[in-house]
């Protein structure tokens, strides 16, 4: 058994066996029990009581988060030429189709999110098996396939994230950084939450928030009260 540093021991010290916290006392703690050198980031682990491997209990959608990831996120557009300039003003890392799939052929993929236009799926198309391990494709349904290709980049840049449930039934997604004030982790966090509340499928029966864990890079995890989150 691995042995815990002194930095996990202190941690774990601060947070109580067996007891659930509050979205807000966990925002705060979750800052308190982190020690890295670096800003790491604060993740939410949502376990579902759905089957992801039905159709129809499958739960995936959009989040726009008011204080943003507090990462940078690199975009590359892939788009025709009557759209780069859109594309570039809106603040896109990389701008261009035939060059930039010809280097994801060669094994480029050095970015955060694609987002590209409907006219030239075709041909992006072809990169699936390169880009769908690694999350990059993309889809319409998280708005990464759109005529509006500026507004996408500037919406992505601003703090929208794309979550889907895995196949344990579980979602996981950034919902900042420990640097953030405590108040817009906990306005972060309870934002996907109530969004991920509004998708309930209709087939799924039971609980629907099986449990809701919050934490750091590194540290434990910090388990929430379900009754505790407004909206949910």
């Amino acid at each position: 058994m691995a042995r815990l540093t002194k930095n996990q021991k202190a941690a774990l010290s601060k947070i109580e066996v067996n007891k659930a916290y509050s979205l807000q006392d966990a925002a705060s703690l979750v800052k308190d029990i982190t020690n890295t050198k670096f800003d790491s980031s604060v993740d939410i682990d949502v376990r579902l009581g759905v089957d992801p491997r039905k159709a129809n209990q499958m739960v995936r959608g959009i989040a726009t988060l008011p204080h943003g990831t507090g990462k940078t996120v690199r975009v590359l557009v892939l788009c025709t030429p009557d759209k780069e300039q859109e594309a570039k003003d809106a603040g896109a890392d990389f701008v261009g189709l035939d060059d930039y799939i010809a280097k994801i052929e060669g094994g480029w993929t050095d970015v955060d999110i694609i987002i590209t236009m409907p006219s030239v799926m075709a041909k992006v198309g072809r990169l699936g098996r390169i880009l769908g391990p690694r999350n990059l494709m993309p889809n319409p349904k998280s708005g990464t396939v759109t005529t509006e290709v500026g507004k996408a980049v500037t919406e992505v840049k601003a703090g929208k994230i794309d979550f889907k449930v895995d196949k344990t039934g579980i979602i996981h997604a950034s919902i900042g950084k420990v640097s953030f004030p405590a108040e817009k982790i906990y306005e972060n966090a309870l934002e996907i939450l109530q969004i991920i509340s509004k998708l309930k499928p209709s087939a799924a029966k039971g609980t629907y928030f099986k449990s809701i864990h919050v934490s750091s890079t590194m540290s434990p995890g910090i388990e929430i009260e379900t009754k505790t989150v407004a909206g949910i």
